[in-house]
């Protein structure tokens, strides 16, 4: 079973964000191209051949989102597609936001399969 695989959970009150370590380990799990920002948020930028791919993924990751009940934030421009995600609840990472950076890169490989 990929990280991709798994269901995107509700946090229970209480939960705490992700340590480094494990942080570090699932970042391992997931395609390359992911990467912790400033705020110590998942991000990667995708890359298309015009603004109309960006936005035809933009809008699978957004079906993806709906389904998981995790919604990332999207930036769109011509022949790109940045997704940030992190659990705003809890203000850090969790296991979800990495099944969620592989349910994006599988809807990439579905993108780029068409």
């Amino acid at each position: 079973m990929t990280l991709a695989d798994h269901a995107c959970v509700l946090c229970p009150a209480g939960t705490l964000p992700l340590d480094a370590n494990s942080i570090a380990d699932l970042l391992t799990q997931v395609g390359s191209g992911w990467q912790l920002n400033a705020d110590g948020h998942l991000q990667r930028e995708y890359g298309f051949g015009n603004f109309v791919a960006a936005m035809a993924f933009a809008n699978r990751v957004a079906d993806v989102a709906e389904a998981e009940n995790h919604h990332p934030d999207l930036t769109v421009r011509w022949g790109r597609c940045k997704v940030e995600i992190w659990t705003h609840k809890i203000g850090g990472l969790t296991e979800s936001d990495f099944f969620f950076a592989a349910k994006a890169d599988r809807a990439f490989e579905l993108c780029q399969s068409k």
